[in-house]
């Protein structure tokens, strides 16, 4: 059985109405809603827009703006230059799965912690302190080497699409270019 999704409607006095409980909630709330992944759309109650995205940035910039950020200026830097880049597709889907590989190692280790303590979550979570405190450098390492295969997959894709363009417009010459380099496997004419 499917479950529907929850219907959440913005009002022009910014507040927020839940259609399931019939009563105005927070931000808060939502973020609730995030962490529980209930199914929602937020749509603006007089034009029907979807505005999901902009609650989801909404809560991102409360959750960075206390507390301890997840987010470094640099980061944001590089994110705001991908906007508009030819690549900017490609990034949004390449941090999606970078951030879900780390969800499901997140996932599995807390299921393994569970199994292993059971319910007793004080115990489980000094256990989990201990073990992430020993395990620390590994998981870095781990992730390390993670990133780096998926860098190393990322430059032998930019080197195939250079490849291909290269191969795509062999035969074409551009005024105020240099005439295309015989290829690797042809004979050079004399």
């Amino acid at each position: 059985m499917q479950s529907q999704v929850r219907l959440i409607k913005k009002y022009p006095n910014r507040r927020l109405y839940d259609t399931k409980t019939s009563s105005y909630i927070t931000l808060a709330d939502v973020k609730q809603m995030v962490l529980k992944q209930e199914d929602f759309q937020v749509i603006d109650a007089k034009s029907g827009d979807d505005l999901t995205r902009q609650i989801l940035l909404q809560i991102i910039l409360e959750e960075e703006s206390g507390g301890v950020p997840m987010f470094s200026s640099d980061l944001l830097s590089q994110l705001i230059r991908s906007y508009g880049n030819a690549m900017q597709g490609m990034m949004g889907s390449y941090l999606e799965r970078n951030i879900r590989a780390f969800q499901d190692i997140q996932k599995a280790l807390q299921e393994q912690s569970h199994r292993m303590y059971g319910d007793n979550s004080r115990a489980s979570q000094e256990l989990w302190a201990q073990f992430m405190n020993l395990q620390g450098p590994a998981m870095q390492s781990l992730m390390q080497a993670y990133m780096e295969q998926s860098q190393k997959m990322f430059s032998q894709f930019q080197e195939q699409m250079q490849s291909q363009a290269r191969n795509m417009f062999s035969g074409l010459s551009f005024p105020g270019f240099p005439p295309p380099s015989p290829h690797k496997n042809e004979p050079e004419k004399q």
